[in-house]
């Protein structure tokens, strides 16, 4: 079992490139090799193949750069399943993994969401879709500073408040008080349910 990852950066169009796409491509090329791992298509679209358990985690960190821009989002669509088909190119391979992606992803403007999940089960997408309507409605409301310290604690995770409240010059209460509106402790645990739940799913 394999995860991709489908996005797109929301409001691209009305932004210079140089705004967000140096960003994009940074993080991407820290995942793998392009273009088996991961390309960019379409202008702002992408996709990229990750480990299932770290599939949302992955979104969230990507979620925490993109909103570090103040008129930037993206929508990200997680879909597990196999790889049936490999090419030396991502968005030529084939699979369930890709096809449920990728359709879910179809589907997200419509549907106004920018976190969606296909494992192939029913009852599973149901809660883990409706647990990212939640999610989304606290990572689409980060300030650029709350984004900014998100990813702090999310690329550092052995760092303390301390050590991230100076690296920013900011107080440690400043931190604590992001950290607490970011909701992060309540997103982490909403990573934790994720693992915990595809673990051991039959794709």
């Amino acid at each position: 079992m394999i995860a991709i990852i489908t996005g797109d950066i929301i409001r691209s169009e009305s932004t210079d490139p140089k705004e967000w796409m140096p960003l994009l491509k940074s993080f991407l090329k820290k995942q793998g090799q392009t273009p088996a791992d991961w390309e960019i298509y379409r202008g702002d679209a992408f996709q990229l193949r990750a480990q299932p358990a770290e599939a949302l985690f992955k979104c969230m960190l990507l979620k925490s750069i993109i909103k570090q821009k103040a008129a930037l989002d993206v929508r990200l669509s997680i879909g597990l399943g196999a790889v049936s088909y490999q090419t030396e190119k991502i968005t030529e391979s084939n699979g369930t993994a890709f096809v449920r992606s990728g359709r879910k992803f179809d589907g997200m403007k419509e549907e106004k969401t920018t976190l969606a999940f296909a494992t192939g089960h029913d009852q599973t997408d149901a809660t883990l879709n409706l647990m990212a309507r939640f999610a989304s409605l606290i990572m689409d409301n980060w300030s650029p500073a709350a984004a900014e310290i998100v990813c702090l604690f999310l690329e550092k995770p052995d760092w303390n408040q301390q050590q991230i409240a100076e690296k920013l010059k900011i107080n440690q209460s400043a931190v604590s008080q992001s950290r607490k509106r970011a909701q992060f402790d309540l997103l982490m645990d909403f990573n934790t349910f994720y693992q915990t739940t595809i673990t051991g799913l039959n794709t």
